[in-house]
């Protein structure tokens, strides 16, 4: 990743905010361990330690995700929802997701319980960020009417598994870290990974089959630039 190296340094950190922004951009865009990261580092000349690695992961994830939510125009008012189980410490928890008609990450919320009680906390979470949808489309968990009822009266909401086969696959790249990580050991670990790495995969994954190859390295430049933007902005 090439950003200029005229930044000033992080206030407590050691090395430059571009070597920082580089681990945490390859941990969260590729199924990478920090041991990966460290080596990829490595072969740049750059000696740290993958425990220095999880560090700046944990600290900067959470800035770059908020300014890619932040600078992100607002999705489309066709929402997919969905859960899927993933153990964490051995115990049985559910990762609730929303996407949009592009398939873009709206949010993710890590909860105990697949009830109507937690749908109802996701769905209050979603209207509170994006406003009122026009559809929502869920698979046939009952659990999904009363809130989509409460908090979204006047959408159309749609009850089906086989429409809900866009959100299916952002489910994928879940599976893929939980393999690397290990599974997952606490729920705000989760929660505050994926909530990040969902965010800066919705920039630095385009549906590149949509795309012709021009304009899919156009994409990519630009998150590129934004990337660097937001790697001006850290603070310590």
């Amino acid at each position: 990743m090439k950003i200029p190296g005229t930044m000033p340094r992080l206030k407590g950190f050691r090395h430059p905010r571009e070597i920082i922004a580089y681990a945490v951009w390859a941990y969260h865009r590729f199924a990478l361990s920090t041991a990966d990261v460290e080596d990829l580092l490595a072969e740049r000349g750059v000696i740290v330690s993958r425990e220095t690695i999880r560090l700046w992961v944990n600290r900067f994830g959470a800035h770059f995700a908020g300014c890619i939510r932040r600078d992100w125009l607002r999705p489309s008012d066709k929402w997919h929802l969905d859960e899927v189980v993933i153990p964490i410490n051995g115990v049985k928890h559910w990762l609730w997701r929303a996407v949009d008609v592009n398939g873009d990450v709206l949010d993710i919320l890590v909860q105990a319980r697949r009830n109507a009680k937690a749908a109802k906390r996701f769905m209050a979470r979603l209207i509170s960020q994006f406003g009122h949808p026009r559809v929502v489309i869920t698979d046939k968990l009952r659990s999904y009417i009363k809130p989509v009822a409460h908090y979204a009266p006047d959408a159309d909401h749609r009850a089906h598994k086989g429409l809900n086969n866009r959100i299916e696959g952002s489910h994928r790249p879940t599976r893929r870290r939980e393999k690397v990580m290990g599974r997952f050991k606490l729920p705000r670990q989760a929660q505050r990974f994926l909530a990040a790495h969902d965010q800066i995969n919705n920039i630095f994954r385009p549906r590149r089959y949509r795309l012709s190859a021009t304009s899919y390295r156009h994409a990519r430049a630009d998150a590129f630039r934004l990337w660097a933007d937001y790697t001006a902005e850290m603070v310590a």
